[in-house]
């Protein structure tokens, strides 16, 4: 048995990187699978882009029965019965014989990935005290940008050495081992790094969720420009990572390998310096100007928007490169402070409501239309003039947060008040 909080911090962090790089494998094989056979499979651009949408669907229908059996059941066999399922699931990708198979197997990804994503920050919490928190998440979510590096890295390897079937294998390898670390890890108390916490637990169990809650959510008005500009932002980043490798060898010739290690390269270490800068940025700007997260967020994406538009247009790469790494690296500054918005522009006792449905308005709003409405334009167009949808999306996201940021509402005042 695994009881050390380090040990489940270990853990959880290497499945949260196979989450990513599970999720982004198969955008390092769209050129191929939409080869005829026998090299592809014959899909058109937007069944390749439900491919990336039909498992968040489904992780979207199941999370919530998962969540309801993380706060009953045994949280490690729950997240190692989820990480079987996802490898199983995406081992099966190497057997489709065509669209309809290979979306199915996509899709039951989510189902694995559902139980995985519900029970794991729930599990950190109780590991970790309060104090500690920052911290600790920020070493679980710079897993995503890793891991999406090593999923187009490893998808555009394995499918040249082996075929893209293989690239299928080489992903789901790691989770039979990842689920039997997880098994042996300790369940913690729930509760256990909060005081009060057996108060707070029995008076959550009495709650019933009504819908006029989330209603009245957004009603709010911080709370909905947050969410909206947070769908824009999803919009953007969903369809430029399922995209973007294609795009490079389409339009600027770069090679198989070529295309997906450079950008999961680049989208690595943007990433994570993104992702830390903006971090410290809003905290820095914090003391001194009311909605500082929204501020840094509206600011990087407007920052972003010229630079997006330079990776679509430009030929020469001298400048298509440089706009991208820089693209990249604005794009990630906002993925902590948005957060850190939604919760500040609700009443505490909303906080838990609040995530749960900027969660599910992110993706129906965001990553499940873009992948293939870039697909379904380029079908019709060419994929150059089906990424500046990504642009406009970029640039909705930053004027959004920019009007949410200019004019903040009671709830956000009174948090730059208290914290004065």
């Amino acid at each position: 048995m695994l009881r050390s909080a380090r040990a489940g911090l270990i853990v959880l962090t290497a499945i949260n990187l196979l989450n990513y790089l599970d999720r982004y494998v198969v955008a390092a094989l769209v050129s191929t699978l939409t080869a005829a056979p026998p090299i592809g499979l014959g899909l058109s651009a937007a069944q390749s882009g439900w491919l990336a949408s039909g498992f968040i669907i489904v992780y979207l229908l199941t999370a919530p029965w998962f969540g309801a059996l993380a706060d009953r059941r045994s949280r490690p066999r729950l997240i190692a019965v989820g990480v079987v399922i996802w490898a199983i699931t995406t081992a099966a990708g190497a057997l489709a014989g065509g669209f309809a198979t290979l979306l199915a197997a996509r899709s039951l990804v989510g189902v694995g990935e559902a139980a995985y994503g519900t029970a794991a920050p729930a599990m950190l919490a109780d590991l970790y005290p309060l104090a500690r928190r920052g911290r600790i998440y920020a070493v679980f979510y710079a897993a995503i940008p890793l891991g999406a590096a090593i999923g187009f890295a490893i998808g555009g390897l394995a499918e040249q050495t082996f075929g893209w079937r293989a690239a299928f294998l080489v992903a789901a390898a790691p989770g039979v081992g990842l689920a039997g670390l997880a098994w042996a890890l300790a369940d913690p108390p729930r509760g256990a790094s909060d005081p009060g916490s057996v108060v707070a637990a029995h008076a959550g169990a009495a709650m019933r969720t009504a819908w006029r809650d989330y209603v009245r959510l957004f009603s709010q008005r911080d709370y909905a420009l947050d969410v909206l500009g947070y769908a824009a932002y999803t919009f953007a980043l969903g369809a430029l990572a399922f995209w973007a490798p294609d795009f490079l060898q389409q339009v600027h010739h770069l090679s198989k390998i070529d295309s997906t290690v450079t950008f999961g390269a680049t989208l690595a270490i943007t990433g994570l310096i993104g992702t830390l800068l903006g971090g410290w940025l809003a905290d820095h700007v914090r003391a001194r100007r009311t909605r500082a997260d929204v501020w840094v967020c509206a600011l990087s994406m407007l920052l972003a928007f010229p630079f997006v538009l330079l990776v679509i247009r430009a030929d020469a790469a001298a400048v298509y490169m440089p706009a991208l790494i820089v693209a990249e690296l604005l794009l990630f500054v906002s993925t902590g402070p948005i957060n850190a918005a939604i919760i500040n522009s609700v009443a505490v006792d909303e906080r838990a409501k609040a995530m749960a449905a900027s969660i599910v308005a992110i993706h129906v709003l965001g990553d499940v239309p873009s992948p293939p409405l870039v697909g379904w334009i380029a079908d019709r167009s060419s994929l150059r003039d089906a990424m500046l949808l990504i642009a406009v999306a970029v640039l909705v996201s930053g004027l959004l947060w920019l009007f949410g940021a200019l004019r903040p509402g009671a709830a956000e005042k009174n948090h730059h008040d208290e914290h004065r």
